[in-house]
């Protein structure tokens, strides 16, 4: 089962052993306690028996804010309330319409000709291939944690990538996962 309908849910082919809870806050820099109260009542309301796969963030590693404090404190709720779990933390997706997404946010920049101000800082890119390939790696019966790193570049690399994909491609997926 599949909860959710944004880019990481649609992106999700659905496994019958495990209950995908892709209905979380996505929005790294999202501040309303509404949301996360949404996402932590919609977590509770799950079964607590099912395998619940819950999808998180590699920034926690180097980031602090509402939004990481939230994602960590969605996944001790995990780790308490279900007795199976995969927890995925993963950083910058490569796929999807979300307009808050980094490659999108920065695409859309690009497309309007808006001054980007570039960060000295690397984030990790995964493709949708990677993604799907990991997920179906997901162990079944047993609790994990799961870091998909995928690629890591820095802001000005991502951005060089982005142009090249303006310019030549139909999609992020054929310059990230080269």
């Amino acid at each position: 089962m599949i909860i959710g309908s944004g880019d990481i849910a649609n992106a999700i082919v659905d496994r019958k052993e495990l209950l995908f809870f892709a209905s979380g806050v996505s929005k790294s820099s999202e501040t309303d306690d509404l949301q996360f109260a949404r996402e932590k009542n919609l977590l509770l309301a799950q079964d607590k028996n099912s395998q619940l796969v819950y999808f998180s963030t590699l920034s926690q590693y180097y980031s602090d804010s509402p939004y990481i404090r939230h994602k960590k404190a969605m996944e001790d709720i995990v780790k308490l309330e279900f007795a199976k779990y995969t927890i995925v933390r993963f950083g910058n997706i490569t796929w999807g319409k979300n307009p808050n997404t980094l490659l999108n946010h920065l695409m859309n920049k690009v497309i309007n000709n808006v001054p980007i101000e570039i960060q000295e800082t690397h984030r990790h890119i995964m493709t949708k291939k990677d993604f799907l390939f990991w997920l179906n790696h997901i162990p079944i019966g047993k609790s994990d944690v799961m870091n998909i790193t995928g690629k890591l570049l820095t802001v000005r690399e991502i951005l060089e990538l982005i142009k090249e994909c303006h310019q030549q491609c139909s999609d992020f997926e054929s310059v990230f996962g080269r």
